[in-house]
């Protein structure tokens, strides 16, 4: 009952917000621009966008974070607006944000913000190239240009080194599970990395190929039987959970074990990654890269 009335009065907020802003401001939304006055108060609703902010330099401007964000340790800090399914638009007005930064996959909040008078930069993180051209969009909306080109060269300079590395070698078939219950002996209801996102395009720098072909789902559900049939060569748990959430990693792996008929479990190529960078899809995501393409393929001598 009283996660209902918290609704009711979140929902109530923001009527009454969009209400006073429509009635006693009936004008359109201001527009974020970048070639005037950069932002100085900047509030940044996802992860992956405020890793963005702050890896561009701009973490002393950012007034405001989504509630999920745990890097890096300086956002901590930050005032939290929500998440999101339910960001909290009362805060978010009270921060005075002159650019609030947030994905265009976010749901009902962009055209809430805008009603609220509220400037609105929306960036797509549901691809690699998308990263990438938020990076430099964002730098160039908050006068951190010359950052945001180091950043992606960067980037850019370390996946042609993999792809160098990795160009005449074998593509294994890879399955990356994104989240599943640990602990079990068994493997039901694992989400997995389907072949239309970003972790997709990540398999394919880091010199695999996704074992999972025949779904256009981001993040589809797969059974103990469909992983039967997949078969994949690799698997790689995005096991972020194991790290201070009392599961170890013996115990998280132990699980694969139910499966000693797909090659990934008979060959020992069950791989666990509790780093996460790997399931927040920011500027990091070129950390993802290297440690996969280094689980794939670790007849190369990476160091040189």
């Amino acid at each position: 009952m009283g996660s209902r009335w918290i609704l009711i009065g979140s929902i109530a907020i923001v009527f009454v917000l969009c209400f006073w802003s429509q009635g006693r401001f009936a004008q359109p939304a201001p527009a974020l621009v970048s070639s005037t006055t950069p932002p100085e108060r900047i509030v940044t609703m996802a992860p992956s966008v405020t890793e963005t902010a702050f890896a561009l330099g701009l973490g002393d401007r950012v007034v405001g974070v989504s509630s999920y964000c745990t890097y890096p340790p300086e956002a901590l800090d930050k005032p939290k607006i929500g998440g999101f399914l339910n960001p909290n638009y009362e805060r978010i007005v009270g921060l005075r944000p002159d650019a609030i930064l947030l994905l265009k996959s976010s749901g009902g909040a962009p055209s809430t913000l805008r009603k609220l008078r509220l400037p609105v930069l929306e960036i797509s993180h549901l691809s690699v190239d998308g990263i990438l051209d938020s990076i430099q969009r964002v730098g160039q909306v908050c006068g951190a240009e010359p950052e945001a080109e180091a950043i992606v060269v960067d980037i850019r300079s370390r996946l042609e080194a993999i792809d160098r590395k990795t160009a005449d070698r074998p593509r294994p078939r890879v399955l990356i599970s994104i989240d599943r219950t640990p602990g079990t002996g068994t493997l039901q209801d694992v989400y997995v990395a389907g072949d239309d996102g970003h972790i997709d395009r990540i398999i394919e720098l880091a010199g695999g190929r996704n074992a999972l072909t025949e779904t256009r789902a981001r993040f589809p559900v797969v059974s103990h039987e469909g992983i039967l049939k997949i078969n994949p060569e690799v698997v790689v748990d995005l096991a972020y959970g194991v790290v201070g959430g009392g599961t170890d990693e013996s115990t998280f792996l132990a699980d694969w074990q139910s499966l000693p008929q797909i090659d990934a479990v008979r060959n020992g190529q069950v791989h666990l990654v509790a780093d996460k960078y790997a399931t927040v899809p920011g500027p990091r995501f070129i950390l993802f890269v290297e440690k996969l393409a280094q689980l794939l393929h670790p007849e190369i001598d990476w160091n040189k």
